[in-house]
């Protein structure tokens, strides 16, 4: 059981995700190595380095505004048992999502976290 990665969560319109991604890009000097659509919620999504950019309009990105980081972790399952016993509340379990499976945890300090464990995972996500 292992965080591969945090990222930083980024919220934006639908209409700035390809200027932001392309300065990112350009800044970091790394390409999206995550971009997807998540219709069901009427979101777009992109991972450059380790921030996640989520665009849509202010009504669909309204429900997520609340949580502050994603968690990439190596299993899921491991983590929604291990997290209870450590004093954490798992809001939503497990669930499929286009790039795995997530779920949204509230920390003892009240952070609002989503982990989440994607089908490929990429290499560059695993932190040192």
């Amino acid at each position: 059981m292992k965080v591969l990665n945090i990222l930083a969560r980024h919220y934006l319109p639908l209409h700035s995700l390809d200027d932001t991604v392309a300065f990112y890009e350009a800044l970091i000097g790394q390409k999206a190595r995550l971009r997807f659509d998540y219709p069901e919620y009427a979101l777009r999504l992109a991972q450059v380095a380790s921030i996640l950019f989520i665009a849509g309009t202010e009504q669909s990105l309204a429900r997520f505004r609340a949580t502050q980081l994603t968690f990439m972790v190596d299993d899921i399952d491991a983590f929604a048992r291990h997290l209870p016993s450590v004093g954490a509340t798992v809001l939503e379990a497990p669930k499929q999502v286009p790039t795995g499976r997530n779920m949204l945890v509230r920390h003892p300090d009240q952070m609002r976290v989503e982990y989440v464990e994607h089908h490929d995972k990429h290499p560059a996500d695993a932190l040192p």
